[in-house]
């Protein structure tokens, strides 16, 4: 029987409560979002999300060779299909990890058995889309480690397979855990299924062009090197926002991620109107990374993501109108329409 907040068994409620627990700790936005989805909906994002988070651990620690991020990527996916103990895949990766993985990601990991129970209680197509959704992104994630550095990914072409595999994969598991809920979303699976990619990827791409400054202390760049050479900029040499030729390449992208993002929007207005709280949670998301991207158009020679980033002030307002406004198509037209009026756009 699926897990809801009323199961009866004091491990399940353990389980249950730390999952409530960390979740804040090792997320902004979604926790603002996933706890206001109707059980037992909210129980599985939850967990979902979770388990995406220990990979995105493994793949952002700088302690770990790209060797050691493969082979524990690797042996994550095993633990959590059950094939290898998870505590002790847990005891041995923790101590490996360096002060770059926060307190609350290294405390994640080392209770990776607790989420995997809340995991293997849940129903059957949800642990499904879950498990297939990280069958993608944990091997994704190493085939790019083994070509990240300052030169960028080769191509436009791989920076949108990238995208796909570490954040469109999970626009589809958001699929098939709504339409496992409202199974009456069925009627529009086929189109939702086609957009889905579009709902992780223009997310992600938003992030990295906020966070592609401080990406470069680290060492990497997800830029596309042939995007910027039309532009005539070498992303090994990309030192300041200010060379030439970095504003036009900026722009295209900003254009992409713009195109993505109202995909995503036409994926939300699939979901019907009565399902209001799953709207709110696409709707927020699309939004956050919209008001993102008017921040980066309008200053290119940013150089943190601090810069760019929405204030809070106007993220309360964005939660308060999104919310208020999840049912009514119209309107949420008329505001899409407004808020990207000054926003390049690509043809995907």
């Amino acid at each position: 029987m699926p897990f809801t907040h009323t199961t009866g068994t004091s491990a399940a409620q353990s389980a249950l409560g730390y999952q409530e627990a960390i979740f804040p700790q090792v997320s902004r936005s979604f926790a603002l979002t996933i706890p206001q989805l109707p059980p037992p909906l909210n129980t599985a994002m939850t967990t979902a999300y979770l388990l995406c988070r220990i990979a995105d651990t493994i793949e952002d620690d700088p302690a770990l060779s790209i060797a050691d991020k493969q082979r524990y990527e690797a042996a994550y996916i095993r633990a959590v299909l059950g094939e290898i103990d998870a505590q002790a895949f847990c005891d041995g990766l923790s101590p490996l990890l360096c002060e770059a993985s926060s307190p609350a990601e290294q405390a994640l990991l080392s209770q990776l058995p607790r989420v995997l129970e809340v995991l293997r209680a849940l129903g059957k197509p949800q642990q499904a889309a879950i498990v297939q959704c990280l069958r993608v992104m944990c091997p994704g994630m190493g085939e790019f480690q083994r070509v990240a550095g300052l030169q960028g990914l080769e191509s436009l072409a791989e920076l949108k397979r990238y995208c796909y595999c570490v954040a469109g994969v999970v626009g589809e598991m958001f699929t098939e855990l709504f339409v496992d809920f409202a199974p009456e979303l069925a009627v529009h699976q086929a189109r939702m299924t086609a957009l889905a990619p579009s709902f992780g990827e223009g997310l992600q791409l938003t992030n990295i062009l906020k966070d592609q400054w401080e990406d470069r202390q680290r060492g990497v760049c997800w830029l596309p090197r042939d995007l910027f050479a039309r532009h005539g900029v070498d992303l090994s040499a990309l030192h300041a926002s200010t060379q030439p030729g970095y504003g036009q390449a900026l722009g295209e992208l900003i254009g992409i991620a713009h195109a993505h993002l109202r995909r995503a929007f036409d994926y939300t207005l699939l979901i019907t109107p009565e399902h209001r709280s799953l709207r709110f949670f696409c709707l927020h998301s699309i939004g956050l990374a919209i008001l993102t991207l008017r921040n980066l158009h309008r200053r290119v020679d940013f150089h943190a993501g601090s810069q760019v980033k929405v204030s809070r002030g106007l993220a309360v307002a964005t939660f308060n109108t999104l919310r208020a406004l999840s049912a009514r198509d119209v309107d949420l037209r008329t505001l899409l329409e407004r808020a990207t009026r000054s926003l390049p756009l690509a043809s995907l």
